[in-house]
């Protein structure tokens, strides 16, 4: 808060009030628990939710598969980013070296548990549940594990298709956040169908 106040002029209670309209519009997360700590301003998140994102000199959290996807094209001063994780089901290591200019090769499969049109009811659970698996296979063992319904599966070109221009402006000052709930035209052109996008089948 010190470092905020600092940097914005206000007083650390200004800052505090800030950071609730901003939580309440949705443009970052913070901790319900401790309402001064942020947990994600997409596509960077404060705390572990499955995957590390590293840059030339920079390490981050990557909310989840979207957003970590979504990092090389938002962060134009890296070349490509490494994303790493790991299968959900076995626990297989996965790295990929993501860029900008074609999606990595791999036939893994990115697994979205919760349909769009509910992402914000808790938008920390949701983005802990976009996962990347190493098959249907590690997704279907997984489901059966845990006992969950089946969301959406995506492969990984689908999966940088559909990240590649969300956040763009992300670091822009008066940038708009683009919400699900709004986006079926870009759903629709990442190739993307079906209920659980807000799209007819």
């Amino acid at each position: 808060m010190a470092e905020l106040a600092a940097l914005t002029g206000l007083t650390p209670d200004g800052v505090r009030r800030e950071l609730r309209t901003l939580h309440e519009r949705h443009d970052l997360v913070l901790d319900l628990q401790d309402t001064d700590r942020v947990v994600m301003a997409h596509p960077f998140a404060s705390v572990p939710l499955g995957f590390s994102v590293m840059g030339t000199r920079t390490l981050w959290w990557g909310g989840c598969a979207w957003d970590s996807f979504a990092m090389p094209h938002l962060l134009r001063d890296e070349p490509d980013l490494l994303v790493a994780t790991r299968c959900p089901a076995c626990d297989t290591a996965h790295a990929w070296v993501v860029g900008r200019e074609a999606p990595p090769e791999g036939d893994q499969v990115a697994h979205f548990l919760t349909p769009m049109r509910r992402a914000w009811d808790d938008v920390v659970r949701t983005c802990a549940n976009q996962r990347l698996f190493c098959s249907t296979d590690c997704v279907e063992a997984w489901l059966g594990r845990t006992g969950r319904e089946r969301g959406y599966v995506m492969d990984l070109t689908t999966l940088w298709h559909f990240a590649a221009d969300w956040y763009t402006g992300r670091l822009d000052p008066g940038y708009t956040r683009r919400a699900p709930a709004s986006a079926t035209a870009y759903f629709a052109g990442a190739g993307l169908h079906g209920p659980f996008w807000g799209l007819p089948d």
